[in-house]
């Protein structure tokens, strides 16, 4: 899994053959500037939703439920969701959160929307937590954590991502549920993989998270094509010729005549 924001970037995670993509709320932080993913609404999902799912990529659309929007009630959740799959196209929706969130997770499945859950470092809850920090490092934190997974596995999820997690938590999560997980910061015996495409491309500059890996740089490469491009702006050399469009002799000539050369 790979998440995506508009067209390019959907179009780019189904070409490199992606299974599922993810509509997450970290837009907020790699795409709108915000600091983190609580400033994000249910319209800003909705509107990159919409533009991801106007690729027609082959995977499985995934939408992130932001913060706020099924914190207060299954009748909003419910709604909300619903926004996620008629206006923006999604086939799933993911919500952050265990146990707290069983009567949500059941009022969707209810209304016959696929629900994926998310547990361990939930970036919705990070004034709670502390900050983005690993999450089930002692006994009484782990066993909250596998509880949780088998409680929204038994509620219905159809795939559950693990974020933040030390890894042999999360091979036990794994063998213990019986839905695929997904990690991020969880270690390689999980199920599958997600990353941010912005971090995988190496769009995202400065210090990365331990669990990410850059599989192309282009911050830089783009960074010296746009270099390149003034350069040659500056000094003449772009447009050429061949890059112009050209009039047919007789218009030429009757500008020429008419106008002057």
């Amino acid at each position: 899994m790979v998440t995506a924001y508009d067209v390019p970037t959907a179009k780019m995670a189904d070409a490199g053959g992606a299974d599922l993509i993810l509509v997450g709320d970290s837009l907020g932080m790699v795409v709108l500037g915000y600091e983190s993913t609580l400033q994000v609404t249910v319209d800003d999902v909705v509107h990159h939703a919409a533009a991801v799912t106007r690729a027609r990529p082959r995977a499985l659309v995934v939408g992130d439920m932001p913060w706020l929007s099924y914190h207060t009630g299954v009748r909003d959740a419910v709604i909300n969701a619903g926004r996620l799959i008629a206006e923006g196209g999604c086939h799933a929706v993911k919500i952050e959160g265990g146990r707290k969130r069983l009567a949500v997770i059941e009022a969707l499945l209810d209304a016959e929307i696929p629900v994926m859950g998310h547990i361990g470092l939930t970036p919705q809850s990070v004034h709670q937590m502390g900050g983005f920090k690993v999450q089930g490092k002692d006994l009484a934190a782990a066993e909250r954590l596998l509880h949780d997974a088998k409680a929204v596995t038994a509620a219905g999820v159809f795939s559950l991502v693990l974020e933040g997690i030390p890894r042999h938590l999360a091979s036990l999560i794994t063998r213990s549920v019986d839905v695929p997980t997904i990690g991020i910061g969880a270690g390689p015996e999980c199920d599958g993989q997600v990353l941010v495409i912005h971090d995988l491309l190496g769009l995202t500059t400065g210090a990365a998270p331990k669990f990410v890996r850059r599989f192309a740089h282009m911050a830089d490469d783009g960074g010296a094509a746009v270099a390149a491009y003034c350069d040659a702006v500056r000094s003449g050399a772009f447009p050429s010729d061949d890059e112009s469009y050209h009039e047919s002799e007789a218009l030429r000539s009757e500008l020429a005549e008419r106008f002057g050369s």
